[in-house]
């Protein structure tokens, strides 16, 4: 059985392509990354084509974390029916996402930190604007594990 992962976020040059890079990593450190895909995407279309922020690789670089070959890409429709699960990186994307994709569709829609209800906030900073890379980075850490957690429950792993 195999599943696949969206992380969408707004350009898909930080938070999302930071919370590809970092769910890979956790899946190649399980063995699982033929049962397990993911990739990200961005809610508007500024950025496509362009690697990762520069923070984000500087940040994924100083955890040895791979973001080879990552490049920005724009949500699609087909993504509603080619994904199991979708995650949003904030409120404001995962309503832009439902509004794009419409219903029904085959994805689960979610919001990251649903993932992390302890930490009592709704929505992943996005450190284009704040330059807090760091504080993305655990974020993204912890709600990727919690999320590979749910995803092994799921698959049976």
């Amino acid at each position: 059985m195999s599943y696949s992962v969206l992380f969408v976020c707004l350009g898909n040059i930080c938070r999302s392509p930071m919370a590809e890079a970092v769910f890979r990593n956790l899946l190649a450190r399980e063995g699982l990354e033929d049962a397990i895909t993911v990739d990200s995407a961005g809610t508007g279309d500024w950025h496509i084509g362009r690697p990762p922020h520069e923070g984000t690789r500087e940040l994924l670089d100083r955890y040895g974390i791979s973001y080879s070959g990552m490049k920005a890409r724009q949500l699609s429709n087909q993504d509603g029916s080619g994904f199991d699960l979708i995650v949003a990186m904030d409120t404001k994307n995962e309503r832009d996402i439902r509004e794009k994709l419409g219903s029904p569709q085959r994805a689960e829609i979610i919001r990251f930190l649903t993932l992390l209800p302890e930490r009592g906030i709704e929505d992943v900073p996005d450190p284009y604007y704040s330059g807090n890379f760091d504080e993305v980075y655990e974020l993204v850490q912890a709600g990727c594990e919690k999320l590979l957690a749910r995803i092994k429950g799921r698959l049976g792993e």
